[in-house]
This record gives structure tokens, sequence and C-alpha cells, in this order.
């Protein structure tokens, strides 16, 4: 039974010991990923330099130095987005106060880069709030305060040119209504005058008309001449109703075939 112990404890010792020995490993080939990206970091060779700072960081995710030093590799080669959130995983990690101060300064020029101020002049405060001395971030800060501040006023003549093109554009609307409705009206009252006269001029023919009437109608027939006229037009209907009861009185019907 001692011996299975002994065994197994042996066993145990050399697993435990096995896995030391392969983190050990795995963090020195991390190191030498670091010290390789370094080298392309300071050569400019930025994009090489995440690819080796990645491979360090796949052997130990927990390296800090690698971490933020992919965060500046990131960082100049203008993705300003990705290398704020690499910051900011730093930030968390790094267990010094400079360390993190670094970190907050990075994130800061990040935002400045996007012209996120309110957001840069947060990162720059935290950065100093980790490291007060620092008379670099201490000037980052002033700036982004002062491009804030700019910022803010540009966006408020923004909305004031923009207040004001609206109001003009709503006046422009009302005196063209407005001018609409006075050319309209003046049509209206063109209308009005040319019925007035319309209507002036019907009154003007119906008085004359009526003074047709009233007075004596050119070659008017006397009365004398009227009863001669009646006299004259019963002598011809007597003469043709006489003719009619004759031709009625030796005439036959005839009837007609109708041709279908």
């Amino acid at each position: 039974m001692k011996n299975k112990i002994v065994i197994l404890f042996l066993c145990f010792s050399t697993l435990i010991f096995s896995q030391e020995k392969n983190k050990t490993k795995l963090e020195r080939e991390a190191r030498e990923n670091v010290r390789e990206g370094n080298e392309l970091y300071n050569q400019l060779k930025f994009k090489e330099a995440e690819i080796a700072y990645k491979k360090g960081l796949s052997k130990n995710p927990n390296y800090p130095t690698a971490s933020y030093n992919l965060g500046n590799s990131i960082y100049q080669q203008d993705r300003n987005k990705e290398a704020v959130s690499q910051f900011e995983l730093v930030e968390k990690t790094f267990k010094k106060k400079d360390s993190k101060a670094e970190a907050y300064h990075n994130m800061g020029n990040s935002f400045m880069k996007e012209k996120q101020y309110e957001k840069a002049v947060t990162a720059f405060k935290n950065s100093m709030r980790n490291n007060s001395k620092d008379d670099e971030t201490r000037y980052n800060l002033a700036m982004a305060q002062e491009l804030l501040k700019k910022q803010e006023q540009e966006n408020k003549d923004d909305k004031k040119d923009n207040k004001d093109n609206k109001d003009d554009k709503n006046k422009d609307q009302k005196d063209k209504e407005g001018g609409d409705k006075e050319k309209k009206e003046d049509e209206n009252k063109e209308k009005d005058k040319g019925k007035d006269k319309e209507d002036e001029k019907g009154d003007k023919k119906q008085d004359e008309e009526k003074k047709q009437d009233q007075q004596p109608r050119p070659n008017q027939l006397s009365p004398e001449q009227i009863k001669q006229l009646l006299e004259a037009m019963n002598n011809e209907e007597n003469k043709t109703q006489k003719k009619l009861n004759a031709e009625k009185a030796k005439g036959k019907k005839i009837k007609q075939e109708k041709d279908w």
C-alpha cells in the first residue's frame, strides 16, 4: 500500500514539474517574442511588431508588457479604436500606478486622434491620478480641454446657424404665402372691377332697351292702316277656306302602299 502511495506521489510530482517546466518554457518564449517585437517596433515595423507581441500573448496571456506594447503597435498604425480597447485591457492587468498612468496616457492620445476630446480629457485625468508628476500628461490634458471647449462652441454655433436657416426658410415661406395672398387679392379686385364694368354695361344696355320700348318705333302703322290690314287678311283667309272645301268635295282618298 505504501509503495502505491509513493508511486502516485511521484507521478503527481512529475506531472506538476512537467507543467511548471512547460509553463516556464512558454514564458521564456513569450519574452523572446516581446524582445523581437521591440526590435521591430524600434525599426518602425509596427505591423511585424504587432504579430510578434500577439505570439507572445498566445504563449502567456497574462503578460502585461506584451499587452501594453501590442496596444502601442496598434496605435502607431492609426487603428485608434482597437488601441483604446487594448489599453483598457492593459490598465486592468497592470498593478503599478506608473504603468496604469502610461496606459491611460496612451488611451487619451488615441481619443485625441479620433477627436473624442471629452473621453480624452477623462483618460488624461485618470493618468494624472496615477502619476501627478507627469508634465507631458498635464500638457495633453490642457490641450484636450481647450479642444473640447472649442468643439462645444462650434457645435453651439452649428445649432444656431441651423436654427437661423430654419427661421429664414420659414420667413421666406411666410413672405411667399403673403405675396401669393396679396397677388390673389389683387386678382380678385381686378375680377371685381371687371364684373362691375360688365354689370354697369349690362345695366346701361337694359336702360337703353327700356328707353327704346318707351319711344315710338320707326314706321309704326296708324290705327287706320291696321284696320285695313286686318280686313285684307280676313278676305284672304275666306278665299283659302272656300278653295279647300271645293277640293275636298271633288277629291277621293288615295291609299298608299307601303313599300317594304
